[in-house]
């Protein structure tokens, strides 16, 4: 049994519907029903967020090895040396003759 949010889902002109089921059998009347009046009318596989043709497409695309992306150096990074914008204050500290007045 799939998970509550891997369903099959009725799609017109490729927005969603409300029309939802576990098995493509229960929804085959509705949709018979409403291409009868639509001309864009598809039935397809919800499941992680995405829209797939069948089960067995989602399956597949969680089989693929994701590519391999390189880690990004210091260098990456676009428009100089990016040094931290903080560590201008960090050896200031507090400076001890500050609450005493100068005299001029």
């Amino acid at each position: 049994m799939p998970p509550r949010y891997a369903f099959w889902t009725i799609l017109i002109d490729h927005k969603p519907t409300a029309f939802r089921a576990r098995d493509a059998s229960d929804l085959l009347p509705t949709l018979a029903q409403l291409r009868r009046t639509n001309n864009d009318v598809v039935l397809k596989w919800f499941a992680r967020g995405r829209v797939w043709d069948s089960p067995e497409q989602e399956r597949e695309a969680q089989r693929k090895p994701k590519p391999v992306i390189g880690r990004r150096t210091r260098e990456w990074r676009p428009g100089g040396t990016h040094k931290d914008p903080r560590a201008r204050f960090a050896g200031a500290g507090r400076r001890k003759d500050r609450g005493v007045k100068r005299s001029k």
